[in-house]
């Protein structure tokens, strides 16, 4: 009977979370469709397959971020409608605990998560790597070059050949790939030298490469060069670290970036971080379910339903604020990054099982 109670819930439980993720990826379509359906018309010469196909490849990165959300409230949903149908009652009845039928929608949390971590989140890292390389292409390229952008990307650099000042309008492949590229180059006694305008710029090792380049030198009529090198220091590393997203990392790749940024001596801070999230994933989805169940398991029996579902929001609401407060701390360097990210978890979940047991146990 145990068993089969043990999978009727946990399959309620799953269903119910997905039904919501799916209805969050939605949105998440709708609002980003719109979105870039708004920036597309002032290129005037992106289709309307380019830009869904963009908004399609970023859903499974923006959707990440709900995962915690949805299983919040699926599990608020789930216990409403078996308390509804009054199901729970005749669980209680038959001697079942809480701490005892809340062992499904624990194990599905903790499954999600797990899921989350080793599969889904290198699926939307590489979604997420393609969509900003389409997007660069379609609209970093798209853009005039006299139009000036919050969102331009502004380094300076130093080569065989001298300093240069870097400006593109968007990045691509962790940062090794600019679209849109100007450059200023200088002597080493800190003389105008050239400008170069180029559609793309690539990082390979020891030289930019400027992919279609006009280059104006002064006193002479700008020359067109298929490619154009110009010489770096930078290293794929330490572009990566400045310019890439961390969210087109996959899990697996991590320790891996993490390991090459120690051993250059480069802060690695960002990735330490995004690993620590996702090793915390099945645990902070775990929490979810106890917070869902603090505010759920009474509700019929108080005749509160709206305040109570409103009150697990806001407990919810109230832990990513905490979360994420202690994530800046560690951004920051001021705590380690396993202090910023699990500190609040295990805070969290010895105050919401101290409620559960003043709750059920008094």
């Amino acid at each position: 009977m145990i068993k089969i109670l043990n999978r009727y819930m946990s399959l309620k439980f799953l269903v119910t979370i997905i039904m919501v993720f799916l209805l969050f990826c939605l949105l998440i379509l709708l609002i980003d469709f719109i979105e870039l359906l708004r920036k597309s018309s002032k290129s005037g010469d992106i289709s309307l397959n380019d830009v869904l196909y963009i908004a399609l490849l970023r859903i499974p990165s923006f959707a990440e971020l709900t995962i915690p959300f949805a299983v919040l409230v699926g599990t608020i949903g789930a216990f409403l409608m078996l308390g509804r149908s009054s199901e729970l009652i005749i669980i209680r009845a038959a001697g079942v605990s809480v701490w005892r039928f809340l062992l499904p929608p624990l194990g599905v949390a903790i499954g999600i998560g797990i899921f989350a971590m080793c599969v889904y989140n290198p699926l939307a890292a590489y979604s997420k790597a393609e969509s900003e390389r389409v997007y660069a292409k379609l609209f970093g390229g798209s853009k005039s070059q006299l139009r000036s952008s919050n969102n331009q990307i502004w380094f300076r650099q130093d080569g065989t050949d001298g300093p240069s000042v870097m400006n593109a309008r968007a990045s691509a492949n962790h940062g090794h790939s600019l679209v849109g590229v100007t450059s200023l180059q200088y002597s080493k006694n800190s003389k105008f030298v050239e400008r170069v305008d180029a559609k793309r710029a690539d990082l390979e090792e020891g030289h930019w490469v400027f992919r279609d380049a006009w280059v104006s030198s002064i006193g002479q009529q700008p020359k067109f060069h298929k490619n154009y090198l110009l010489s770096t220091y930078l290293t794929p590393t330490q572009i990566t670290d400045s310019m890439g997203s961390v969210e087109t990392v996959s899990f697996w790749a991590l320790p891996n970036f993490i390991e090459i940024a120690n051993k250059a001596g480069l802060p690695a801070t960002r990735y330490k971080i995004q690993y620590q999230l996702l090793l915390s994933k099945p645990f902070l989805l775990a929490i979810m379910v106890l917070i869902a169940a603090t505010c759920s398991l009474r509700t019929f029996r108080l005749g509160r339903i709206q305040s109570m579902i409103i009150l697990g929001m806001c407990i919810g609401i109230g832990f990513f604020i905490f979360a994420e407060t202690s994530r800046q701390f560690g951004l920051s360097g001021k705590v380690a990054p396993e202090i910023a990210t699990w500190v609040p978890l295990f805070a969290w979940s010895f105050l919401i099982i101290t409620v559960l047991l003043f709750q059920e146990d008094g």
